[in-house]
């Protein structure tokens, strides 16, 4: 058995030591130190979840709705591609936050000037906008669909799941841990069975995973492909993961901190796993139902939902796809919280009251949502939904990149720095990432 040597001092930081991340949870869960690998696995599960229900909200329904009607099969690809991306960025996120103790927003307030930190905060706050919009957007339609709910009155409702949030936190991280894996296993149930109803074409499936060449060079296809991107691989995750993996009560020792970062790597890999089913089966059924059927244009929610109870034949699936977006939205909220008060309190070091955080976060998604609602109605949703990811992914290099730096550097993480083998293939990632990106925007202004 290895020894357990104390961890030293890194003396790639500027600063000896930052504020606890998160500090009304941190260390809060106890693990068994002594017990066996799926005690201690157990222990270690949770964290993952929270992070994979941001790759699993209403954004990223558009996305695939829109993908799925139009190309068919062909964007799984993209998705599956997506997925494994992040399984890699949210592995390096997790390394960050239990070798180093910061979170990804803390390192960076530790590593650059305060101009760039500021400007680092201000987009990252604007990505965390964008998200929020998605969750409020599709919550609301979500609400109008199951009971009738008008949107605008669905999208004020939405501010209120701030109490739920309040609720859990204050009585054991666990217990939102708990709460978000009984949604997604909901949101998993529905699908399967949408699925179920759909009947895809399992060849057509199998051959949707191989990447074609045709989606860098139809620019429909690409934007739809980044605004996938950009909404499977949430950057404002890379933040929260990087803090909640430190809920853990792991010692301060190599032996620990390395078990911990096996463990935090475990759980968010299969986590991700379910992100994967659900974003594809959400492509699938739209590739099914809609692709080839005369409806290919669908990429509104609302449009969908109407749609699948007369081609699959059953009232059922239009309910069950209402039932899985309402709780996708829900789910999506409860890390909208924790991400927004890592953020703010790990660039700029201010502290507010959670539901203060919260509240405001909302108001910036609320306001935009009802002034689309109102001029625009149903038919603006949609595509606001993907302009959203799109938000979402132009932002993503700002996190993806400091990540990628920080956890490669060996003066910052020590025995902890990445082996050889991942910054070859993270580097690869995130310049891919940034040109992707960079393509999409002479394509928006220049096209």
């Amino acid at each position: 058995m290895a020894s357990e040597t104390p961890t030293t001092p890194v003396r790639g930081w500027r600063l000896p030591s930052v504020n606890i991340s998160l500090p009304e949870v941190h260390g809060s869960i106890a693990v068994p130190h002594d017990a066996g690998f799926w005690r201690k696995l157990f222990a270690f599960a949770g964290p993952g979840y929270l992070v994979a229900v941001g790759y699993m909200d209403p954004g990223n329904w558009a996305t695939d709705l829109a993908g799925g009607a139009q190309y068919g099969y062909t964007l799984l690809s993209v998705v599956m591609l997506s997925n494994l991306i992040a399984i890699l960025l949210q592995a390096l996120a997790a390394r960050l936050g239990i070798a180093s103790g910061r979170d990804l927003a803390q390192a960076c307030r530790d590593h650059y000037s305060r101009p760039v930190t500021i400007g680092l905060w201000i987009i990252c706050e604007l990505a965390i906008a964008a998200c929020d919009l998605a969750e409020v957007i599709g919550s609301a339609i979500a609400l109008n669909l199951l009971f009738g709910l008008p949107l605008i009155w669905g999208v004020c409702i939405t501010a209120l799941d701030v109490l739920v949030v309040l609720y859990l936190q204050n009585h054991g991280f666990r217990y939102v841990e708990a709460l978000v894996v009984g949604l997604i296993l909901a949101i998993a149930g529905s699908f399967a069975v949408e699925l179920f109803l759909a009947k895809p074409d399992m060849a057509a499936v199998a051959a949707g995973f191989i990447p074609r060449s045709v989606i860098l060079r139809d620019g429909n296809m690409l934007y739809i492909a980044i605004g996938i991107l950009g909404a499977t691989v949430m950057p404002h995750n890379l933040y929260l993961h990087s803090s909640i993996v430190q809920t853990r009560k792991y010692r301060d020792t190599l032996e620990s901190k390395g078990e911990a970062i096996r463990f935090a790597t475990i759980d968010s890999s299969v986590a991700l796993m379910f992100a994967l089913f659900i974003n594809a089966a959400i492509l699938v059924m739209a590739a099914a139902a809609f692709h080839g059927s005369g409806h290919e244009g669908v990429a509104d929610i609302n449009d969908a939902y109407q749609l699948l109870t007369p081609l699959l034949g059953t009232r059922m699936a239009s309910i069950l796809f209402a039932v899985a977006l309402l709780c996708s939205g829900q789910n999506a909220t409860l890390t909208g919280t924790l991400a927004g008060q890592i953020v703010m309190e790990g660039f700029i070091n201010i502290r507010l009251r959670p539901w203060l955080r919260r509240l405001i976060t909302r108001l910036i998604a609320i306001v935009p949502a009802i002034i689309v609602v109102a001029l625009y109605g149903e038919r603006g949703t949609g595509q606001l939904l993907i302009l959203s990811q799109v938000i979402l992914s132009l932002q993503l290099s700002f996190a993806v990149i400091p990540l990628v730096m920080f956890t490669n550097d060996k003066h910052k993480m020590g025995p902890f720095a990445s082996p050889w083998w991942v910054k070859a293939v993270a580097w690869p990632v995130a310049i891919v990432i940034a040109v992707l990106n960079g393509y999409l925007l002479w394509q928006t202004f220049a096209g």
